[in-house]
């Protein structure tokens, strides 16, 4: 297989959300000669979104190929690489294009470790372009992270900025277990500093801005949305945390706490359905951890109990800073009995 000895990036670099996914699937080739990418056009065209572009000249077309348009068979296949003891690096190509591959994600991926026995680890970084914002046909964007983050054996990751796509990538193509990483697709072009020498903490959630009224509980393309809603707020003299929940699976159950702790109140923004969301598993673990002190019952603003809608329909459907701004006040203003 075709190596490279590019040096190890340092220093600080702006970024594009794609830009910095495409440095860290480099970085990780680079330091692992078993990991491999993989998907349909992610080879000589460089993907869809480009993410991948210049990694086959790069590293050879033995580690970063072409797929036949199968997402059952991309899945399976890396099922094979991986009990090969190789780490592949999957892209099924829009989220919603996942779904027939649900059989090999749920009944072979997420359970041959424990299947074997720990015989057979899965380490697969399922890369998945996700969540809406870009007005694209149907199928070309969901929001899955309640399907996966239900599955035992997953693990579900969502970056929010180019800072965490690299390092989150990076710490995920080194996991011995299999993990979804959902990209915010809307927010590819979004540019931002990127720190490669300070990674920061990569295993629970993160304050993106603090707050001391109440928390906006958010992931991937929403917590950018949230951090305008908190700008409007701001200016009613309302100080609205946002929490980056980040890890989907497992939430980070004390990370939530702390900050519902603080503020006592919490609105929960997510772009799938609300009936049987994440957003609800997220409410669950706010009451269970802070019943006592919270001021309100914990609020969700998220998509509508439709199929994800195409084209211009997704500004109806997606939560818009409006219905945030509107949660926040039916959460300040609640008053018991």
């Amino acid at each position: 297989m075709t190596a490279n000895t590019g040096a190890v990036r340092t220093g600080t670099q702006e970024l594009s959300l794609n830009k910095a996914i495409n440095a860290a699937l480099a970085d990780a080739l680079e330091e692992n000669p078993r990991a491999l990418v993989l998907g349909e056009d992610v080879g000589r065209l460089g993907g869809v979104f480009r993410i991948t572009d210049g990694l086959q000249e790069r590293f050879g077309a033995e580690r970063v190929f072409d797929t036949p348009l199968a997402e059952s068979g991309i899945l399976g296949m890396s099922v094979g690489l991986a009990m090969a003891g190789y780490h592949p690096i999957p892209e099924v190509q829009f989220d919603g294009f996942t779904y027939p591959a649900v059989n090999q994600i749920v009944t072979q991926i997420a359970r041959m470790n424990f299947r074997t026995r720990g015989a057979l680890p899965m380490p697969i970084t399922l890369r998945m372009p996700s969540f809406g914002g870009i007005q694209s046909p149907e199928l070309h964007s969901e929001s899955l992270e309640w399907l996966f983050a239900h599955v035992a054996g997953l693990k579900v990751v969502s970056p929010s900025n180019p800072h965490q796509a690299y390092h989150l990538l990076r710490h995920a193509a080194t996991m011995p277990d299999p993990v979804v990483f959902m990209e915010p697709k809307s927010r590819y072009w979004q540019k931002g500093s990127v720190d490669f020498d300070t990674p920061g903490d990569l295993t629970g959630s993160v304050v993106a801005r603090e707050g001391r009224h109440l928390t906006l509980v958010a992931w991937g393309a929403m917590v950018s949305r949230c951090l305008q809603v908190a700008d409007m707020a701001a200016e009613d003299g309302v100080e609205v945390e946002v929490l980056d929940l980040r890890w989907l699976k497992p939430i980070d159950a004390e990370g939530l706490a702390r900050s519902v702790a603080r503020t006592r109140r919490a609105v929960v923004v997510h772009e799938a359905p609300k009936s049987a969301g994440l957003g609800a598993e997220v409410a669950q673990l706010i009451t269970e951890h802070c019943f006592g002190t919270l001021k309100a019952p914990v609020e969700r603003v998220t998509g509508f109990d439709v199929p994800f809608p195409s084209g211009s329909l997704e500004n109806e459907y997606l939560p818009n800073a409006d219905r945030i701004l509107f949660g926040i006040q039916r959460v300040l203003e609640y008053r018991r009995g």
